[in-house]
């Protein structure tokens, strides 16, 4: 095969998408690598960074650049797995959206610099394949529940009246009034050693500027509904999420979330904590 018609294979190559070529990357260099979004879907065609090109064109050293899955102003799955794996190696801390926004295009950005890839801002193939390489899976609860997505259906003991609807299963509050939800939060609960009790209880105390006397810890806007646990606020979990957990209450990591909450509530408000 001559020069020419080996270059032009090449050029028919990147444009259809079938192969990529990974410029000092993961692997060896030049290796082609086959690309499969999150979503099973292709990825998209996109111009290249400096403007003025097509997707897939071939820069003057003959290697194709590297294909960008997203970009800033896209959204989807593909950008929430995306954020997923960002928070996991501590790009991200928000999230996930499913939006590619300031946040994204900073800590995608950041990643890149930290290993030597062009700082573009934008996820190429290279990037995600070296993301890829660093993260596990997410799952639903990475994927949706930390970005504020809505819970399982709530358990049948929440649909009537005034409840704080707990689930340990998805790891959310609801706050709900004659079976409609009117807000849901992340929430953390306690170790093996010391579980969170599970059942139907009431809010029998609220405490605003609580101090455990037994951990001499900080438990502002705390309800109490079973003994010593309570619903309040932890600025442990705001600060190392589930890396940790609390002595049985119901951790919150939203204080202006759980402010507004505590607000609601009243004194004799039912309480359902279950799987």
């Amino acid at each position: 095969m001559g020069r020419g018609t080996a270059a032009a294979v090449a050029v028919l190559a990147a444009l259809t998408g079938c192969t990529v070529q990974t410029p000092g990357g993961d692997g060896e260099p030049g290796s082609p690598v086959r690309i499969e979004l999150p979503d099973g879907t292709p990825s998209p065609a996109r111009t290249p960074a400096g403007g003025g090109g097509t997707a897939g064109a071939t820069p003057r050293d003959g290697k194709a650049p590297p294909r960008v899955l997203w970009a800033p102003g896209d959204s989807g799955r593909g950008v929430r797995e995306l954020q997923a794996r960002l928070r996991q190696v501590a790009w991200l801390f928000e999230g996930p959206t499913g939006t590619y926004d300031e946040a994204t295009e900073r800590a995608v950005s950041g990643f890149q610099g930290k290993r030597g890839l062009p700082r573009t801002g934008r996820t190429d193939t290279v990037t995600w394949q070296r993301l890829l390489g660093m993260t596990r899976e997410p799952g639903r609860w990475d994927l949706y529940l930390m970005g504020g997505q809505p819970a399982d259906p709530p358990d049948a003991r929440c649909r009537t009246g005034r409840v704080l609807c707990i689930d340990k299963t998805s790891r959310t509050l609801r706050w709900m009034v004659d079976g409609r939800t009117l807000s849901t939060m992340a929430v953390r609960f306690g170790s093996e050693y010391t579980p969170t009790r599970e059942g139907v209880f009431s809010v029998y105390w609220k405490s605003r500027d609580h101090v455990s006397t037994l951990y001499d810890s900080p438990m502002p806007y705390a309800m109490f509904f079973s003994g010593g646990q309570a619903v309040h606020f932890s600025a442990d979990f705001a600060a190392r999420g589930y890396a940790g957990a609390s002595h049985g209450c119901v951790n919150v990591r939203d204080e202006a979330a759980i402010a507004d909450l505590y607000a609601r509530v009243r004194d004799g408000d039912k309480v359902v904590v279950s799987w």
